[in-house]
């Protein structure tokens, strides 16, 4: 029997490629377009409210790497 936690091992499911996701298709949701909203506006990017879930964490990955606020300078 495996001693692994489901509840505390994670590693083989926290970093799935948004391009495999089941729902990656459909809109964005409210906590994303929040989000990549605030950050579109802290680097001076284009807020795009038509994005599909997989392409909007796609994008707040790239503005994360942008901000000054989640960059940890």
């Amino acid at each position: 029997m495996s001693e692994q936690n489901p509840k505390t091992d994670t590693s083989s499911n926290t970093e799935k490629d948004p391009d495999d996701w089941v729902t990656g298709d459909e809109p964005m949701t409210g906590a994303q377009a929040f989000y990549l909203k605030t950050l579109s506006e802290e680097t001076g990017g284009e807020f795009d409210d038509k994005l599909s879930k997989a392409d909007a964490s796609k994008k707040i990955d790239e503005l994360k790497s942008q901000s000054k606020r989640v960059s940890g300078s």
